[in-house]
């Protein structure tokens, strides 16, 4: 079963590789695997010295996840790799299926749009499928397939909205990826959670 820390790593990766980018930094953080979270020093902070803002409540819950077997949510984890935002994870009872979910909340539409662009570019770390246009939020691409080590399926969502970048992946048993319409409806309710959530 994978860890919601281990389903940070990718969107606080991507996030330390902005604000490199953005500061004029000559080094990127680097991870070993896409399971690990970069090392505290590899992930830039918030530029802003405020109290960043409490996100859990754009987060789904629970009984938003339709399925034959209920999924229960880990607690939430904010700000997760530094960056304003929220994380989480949902699990069935035996850890077979598991719905990772890190909302990233940056300072404008067009930073969580080079976040989402990033995160297409860097999907082949996470997947081995073919990305294709998802119909939840904006920008939203979908990838299915086995990961990269063919130890499980995976499917990953990725989509902006607003000024937010949302990764979701859906981890299962080898061979067996989520429904498309499964994580379709998944993916939008988030996106609507969002929506009502998402301070102005």
């Amino acid at each position: 079963m994978i860890k919601a820390v281990g389903l940070i790593g990718t969107g606080a990766l991507v996030a330390g590789t902005l604000v490199g980018c953005h500061s004029g930094s000559s080094t990127s953080p680097t991870a070993t695997s896409t399971t690990s979270v970069p090392p505290t020093s590899a992930v830039a902070a918030p530029t802003t010295s405020a109290v960043p803002a409490d996100y859990i409540n754009l987060l789904i819950k629970e009984t938003d996840i339709v399925a034959p077997e209920a999924f229960t949510a880990k607690p939430p984890i904010p700000n997760p790799g530094g960056q304003p935002g929220v994380a989480t994870s949902f699990s069935n009872a035996d850890g077979s299926h598991v719905i990772g979910d890190t909302i990233l909340v940056f300072a404008d539409e067009a930073t969580a749009n080079t976040a989402l662009e990033a995160a297409k570019a860097a999907l082949g770390q996470s997947v081995n499928g073919t990305p294709q246009p998802a119909d939840i939020g904006t920008g939203g691409t979908m990838a299915s397939g086995a990961s990269p080590d063919g130890s499980k399926s995976v499917t990953v969502v990725l989509f902006t909205e607003g000024k937010t970048f949302t990764t979701l992946e859906f981890d299962g048993p080898v061979a067996a990826e989520a429904p498309e319409d499964f994580v379709t409806d998944v993916g939008q309710k988030q996106d609507a959670a969002i929506k009502a959530g998402l301070p102005g």
